[in-house]
């Protein structure tokens, strides 16, 4: 068997990668936590810039698909190809243009989100209990704390419009940070 040989060489080769570079990972979970602090405490500026980073992300893709589209123009689905970067080139200039209301409708699909996710995992974590012995209680404790996310968006909006999003992300790039730093010190150890 020659399997369980290439995965012991590429997981030496990894730790060898992660060891070698220790210090950009280092540097790399630096700053996303320190972006990840600056959008948790400025959560309104980051939540603006969330919308209009998505806006200039959809300008982007739909003048690349409306570029790729006229290339191709003899390709089956020209019409359908066309519809969807125009669609993209609407959304971006919407958000683009009106980012505090995009910033609503954006917190209240990220409530909903949390609302429905919360529920799901709860009843994953109920229906897992006898094989999940260990384990379900997390998962029953991650989904009360989506329905408590869920509960302090919806119930707050539209003021949580302006902090929700930035707050999330900060968060995010925070834990997101954290783990690279993690990463890099136990990779510089080795």
């Amino acid at each position: 068997m020659t399997i369980p040989d290439d995965n012991t060489r590429l997981e030496a080769e990894f730790k060898a990668a992660a060891h070698a570079h220790w210090k950009a990972l280092l540097i790399e979970g630096v700053l996303l936590a320190i972006l990840g602090l600056f959008a948790v405490v400025f959560s309104p500026l980051a939540s603006v810039f969330v919308i209009v980073a998505l806006g200039w992300l959809f300008i982007v893709s739909g003048v690349a698909g409306l570029a790729l589209t006229f290339w191709a123009r003899q390709s089956p689905g020209f019409w359908w190809s066309l519809a969807s970067a125009v669609v993209a080139l609407v959304a971006g200039v919407i958000l683009l243009a009106q980012p505090l209301e995009a910033t609503l409708t954006l917190t209240i699909v990220v409530g909903a989100y949390f609302l429905a996710e919360g529920v799901v995992t709860i009843m994953y974590a109920l229906e897992h209990r006898r094989e999940l012995t260990e384990r379900w209680g997390w998962m029953l404790a991650s989904g009360l704390a989506d329905l408590l996310v869920a509960a302090i968006i919806i119930s707050g909006l539209p003021g949580t419009a302006l902090w929700a999003i930035g707050l999330l992300v900060g968060i995010n790039l925070l834990f997101g940070g954290a783990s690279m730093i993690a990463m890099a010190l136990a990779a510089r150890n080795r």
